[in-house]
């Protein structure tokens, strides 16, 4: 038995008798735009393969005191992928620890949303995540 309230939460009845409740609007497949929630690893992977039908590799690069989000051509699916799902699950998390701790998960989810460009072998897609002044200091 399903039922759902009005604000789109669906509450599922268990044969144990208790109920579980589900937002969809947090869900990985919805991945809202207007979310200040943190970006997670889960989110993410589920909204690339979605879009892409691939999971691209994300990296963060700093030049010249700039840091940038950057969605590599190579993706996980490859066969020469160096990492195996759960490496390449701790690496987005580092990353995404970055990003959500420089509170720029929101911008990061309106960039996918509105990328309609892939990576190309030897060409990244960049992100430019403006950064604090003083937290200059902290990239190399």
């Amino acid at each position: 038995m399903t039922i759902m309230d009005s604000k789109g939460v669906c509450l599922l009845y268990k044969n144990k008798g208790f109920y579980m409740t589900f937002n969809f609007d947090s869900c990985p497949d919805s991945f809202s735009t207007h979310s200040q929630l943190p970006l997670t690893v889960d989110e993410l992977i589920n909204y690339v393969r979605k879009k892409w039908n691939v999971t691209y590799d994300f990296q963060l690069v700093v030049r010249k005191k700039n840091l940038y989000l950057q969605m590599m051509w190579c993706f996980l699916e490859q066969q020469s992928f160096p990492m195996d799902e759960i490496a390449y699950r701790e690496h987005l998390n580092e990353i995404l620890e970055v990003i959500n701790r420089l509170g720029k998960a929101k911008l990061v989810r309106n960039w996918l949303v509105g990328n309609d460009q892939k990576p190309r072998l030897g060409r990244a897609i960049s992100l430019p995540l403006k950064v604090d002044p003083s937290l200059n200091e902290f990239l190399l």
